[in-house]
């Protein structure tokens, strides 16, 4: 059975797995279903049509599956959908979606440092790190392994690639594509994300190809579309897992350019 302190509040309808811990004075809505080995601590809340998976931490003062904060919510069955093993430390908070029968959704592996905020209609996906005091715009999309910095926020319909970067008290304001590092207010692209590419085992010519794109893009003073096209004619643009990946994120519709 779960192992649920006398004072924490479960709503009727509630889904908890066998082996769900429930800590003093949480509070459990009514549509909530968590997943085995979830551990929501004392005074941590979950709440709305939210749907957890295995092996999720919810830390105190967390809270998770509140209401969108989009004006546009015109009612509606809205939810929220949350992959295994992931840690959302204290004051943490991540909302439901806008649109009637749609999610905010976040995947696996992922860590969400105190104070940092998910919104509306978000999409992260796994192994992403949001350090404390960051923020998400409503429809922001973080790609796998990507960093966000201390205090840096990230504006509506903006996209983060995987194995990026948002530096510290930065303001992303547009597209940050994969492998790449932005920094400042308003952040700019400053170099390849070196560091995440060598912990997560890339080669010394793959952290090469993603510094070439780098210089591709942003040092020759070639259009978005030139750009790609001098990617895409690259010997390894076909076979490279990088330029591959840098040359489809390019090639995506963006609202916020790069």
């Amino acid at each position: 059975m779960p192992k649920i302190h006398p004072t924490a509040i479960i709503e009727d309808g509630a889904k908890l797995a066998d082996d769900v811990e429930i800590g003093a004075y949480a509070y459990i809505g009514s549509e909530v279903e968590l997943g085995a080995g979830t551990i929501i601590a004392h005074h941590a809340t979950v709440d709305g049509f939210t749907k957890m998976g295995k092996n999720n931490q919810v830390f105190p003062y967390a809270f998770i599956g509140g209401k969108t904060n989009d004006l546009k919510y015109k009612g509606g069955k809205t939810g929220l959908v949350i992959g295994d093993n992931n840690v959302f430390r204290e004051y943490t908070t991540a909302h439901l979606a806008t649109a009637d029968n749609t999610f905010t959704t976040i995947g696996n592996n992922n860590l969400f440092i105190a104070y940092s905020h998910v919104a509306h209609d978000c999409v992260v996906g796994n192994f992403v790190i949001m350090s404390a005091h960051t923020a998400l715009g409503g429809h922001v999309r973080v790609d796998d392994h990507a960093v966000i910095g201390w205090n840096a926020g990230l504006h509506q319909f903006s996209r983060v690639g995987e194995y990026s970067m948002l530096g510290g008290c930065s303001k992303g304001s547009k597209d940050i594509p994969p492998f790449m590092m932005s920094d400042g207010f308003p952040a700019v692209p400053c170099s390849i994300n070196k560091l995440n590419m060598q912990r997560n085992n890339f080669s010394e010519e793959e952290i090469n190809l993603a510094f070439y794109a780098f210089k591709t893009i942003y040092k020759r003073g070639l259009s978005r579309k030139h750009a790609i096209a001098a990617l895409e004619e690259h010997p390894q643009a076909q076979t490279s897992r990088v330029l591959k990946s840098i040359i489809a994120f390019a090639k995506e519709p963006s609202q916020r350019g790069f």
